[in-house]
């Protein structure tokens, strides 16, 4: 199955739960709910329940990280859990297969159980599930949980996109990224879950590998940096114990993507940040521990499992007619960063490879959507650090590759609605696209938020921020919103327009925090840009 095929999906109207299933979702709740449905109600040819006299009897606390659910089809969801009663020392598990059930109901409470199958959670995966419920209703919200050797897991709830060609309705996005365990909690999460977003999309730094550092918030786990496998699944293991984290990712579905801290900070390709430190074969070994441990705790599709120190991440999702979800890989084909500003104007230097650049395009031009969403790991829209004449720029963003994006922006003159979402600057940056950044009276030719991050950074001290990056907005004269507050963005898509929110917290140093509007944008459908409400 090809990337464009198992990535495929549609959703237009806005669901809303019903009124109570809130409750349903925590662990204390589910843990009551008898694991119960006829067999008519089972998938056909599914598997037997689990359980044998030969099968060891399993620790207390298989779910204790949760449940997700991903990627979303019409027809169908992925949905994940990680077996794990020790989570942050190895997962506590037994070196065995264990037999995992799962069922999906149209109910909270599991009176109406629509599907159901079994998973094979094997070591070599670290006990991960990823049952891709197939068969579902289009356009349907759902609830799912897992019971394994007795014990069940907390309810986690989804939906299905509609068909592909339905038209009109809305869609309710929340772009999220960079979750840095020691620099905070994950307290803009609590405020996500409470606007209810159909679609979290996570554009990168899902974990940090940085080493545990004294003084930091909450220390990372381990001695050091992540690089083997086992380093890695702790690591992920313990980001997934947070419990806001945990409770979203119950919430609704997610789509995923990875930046440069899931591996090692600004790698390239199989270039590590610090090639002298660490040989070719050494960073090859570490990339594919990297991408193992990130496929095992993601909701993502078994296209995505690795081959070796390569994934597939680049996918593409349809909302009906409303939406087209571009979802790219920045890491594993881009030529290494430039040093200088002749190395970013270098013309062979790429961002995306050929094949992916020519997917995206032909994704773009031939898109039947109202609006083209592309997720990019980091900033698209120039960010000039020199005051006055001349041009300094972020090699490690889509500045360090200019041709490739100057051409992009000139594409982006023939394409319908185009709308960037991005992360990885720990800053919320919103910016006009131009189809030339040298020319600031060039064409508008697209939109794009850079959202800040989830707790990277921490609490940063806002007049220290705008002293340094007021100065820059005279030479970057395309940005419309600058701030370093914490949070996420929430957008209300529908046909006519695009209604933004910068939602921010007031704190990520402690595990509770006031939540606000920091700006309310548009981007409108017969008019390229963004405008500030």
């Amino acid at each position: 199955m090809s990337a464009d095929d198992a990535a495929r999906s549609a959703l237009t109207g806005r669901r809303r739960f019903l009124a109570g299933s809130a409750a349903a979702l925590g662990a204390a709740a589910t843990a009551q709910l008898p694991f119960s449905g006829s067999a008519s109600a089972a998938t056909p040819g599914a598997a037997p329940a689990t359980g044998s006299a030969a099968a060891p009897k399993l620790p207390d606390g298989l779910f204790r990280l949760g449940v997700g659910s991903g990627d979303p089809l019409p027809d169908a969801v992925v949905l994940w859990t990680r077996l794990a009663p020790d989570p942050m020392n190895g997962g506590g598990m037994p070196a065995v297969p264990v037999t995992v059930e799962w069922q999906v109901a149209d109910d909270a409470k599991f009176t109406k159980i629509v599907r159901s199958g079994t998973e094979q959670a094997v070591p070599g995966l670290a006990h991960s599930v990823h049952a891709d419920a197939k068969g579902l209703r289009p356009g349907r919200q759902y609830w799912y949980r897992f019971r394994c050797d007795g014990q069940i897991s907390a309810v986690g709830r989804t939906h299905t996109a509609p068909s592909p060609l339905s038209a009109g309705g809305s869609l309710r996005i929340a772009l999220a990224s960079c979750q840095n365990w020691q620099h905070g909690y994950f307290t803009p999460y609590a405020d996500m879950r409470a606007q209810d977003p159909d679609l979290v999309l996570f554009v990168g730094d899902y974990i940090y590998e940085s080493a545990p550092a004294a003084g930091s918030v909450r220390l990372h786990t381990g001695k050091g940096e992540p690089y083997t496998l086992d380093e890695y699944r702790n690591r992920y293991a313990q980001y997934r114990t947070d419990p806001d984290l945990q409770a979203m990712q119950a919430y609704a579905p997610w789509v995923v993507t990875f930046d440069d801290h899931e591996v090692d900070n600004d790698f390239a390709g199989e270039v590590p940040q610090d090639p002298a430190k660490q040989s070719h074969d050494a960073f090859v070994a570490r990339l594919t521990a990297a991408y193992q441990a990130y496929y095992e705790h993601m909701p993502v599709r078994a296209t995505a499992v690795p081959n070796g120190p390569h994934i597939q991440m680049y996918r593409r999702f349809d909302y009906g007619r409303l939406v087209r979800l571009n979802v790219l890989d920045t890491r594993q084909f881009r030529t290494d960063q430039a040093a200088t500003q002749a190395g970013a104007e270098d013309p062979s230097r790429t961002m995306l490879g050929a094949v992916q650049k020519d997917w995206l395009l032909k994704g773009l031009t031939r898109s039947p959507a109202r609006w083209n969403v592309i997720a990019s790991q980091i900033m698209m829209a120039e960010t000039d650090l020199m005051p006055g004449k001349g041009k300094l720029w972020y090699y490690d963003a889509w500045d360090g590759y200019q041709v490739e994006r100057n051409a992009l922006m000139r594409q982006f003159q023939s394409v319908r609605n185009p709308l960037v979402l991005s992360g990885d600057r720990h800053l919320t940056m919103i910016s006009d696209l131009k189809k030339d950044f040298a020319d600031p009276k060039s064409a508008v030719v697209g939109a794009e938020f850079v959202g800040t991050s989830i707790s990277s950074s921490g609490d940063q001290d806002q007049t220290v921020f705008h002293q340094q990056w007021d100065p820059l907005k005279a030479d970057n004269p395309h940005w419309k919103v600058i701030d370093a507050h914490r949070g996420y963005h929430l957008f209300d898509i529908g046909e006519s327009s695009v209604d933004a929110q910068v939602r921010v917290v007031d704190t990520v140093l402690s595990k509770k925090a006031k939540a606000s509007t920091l700006a309310r944008l548009q981007v409108r459908s017969d008019r390229p840009g963004v405008q500030v409400v």
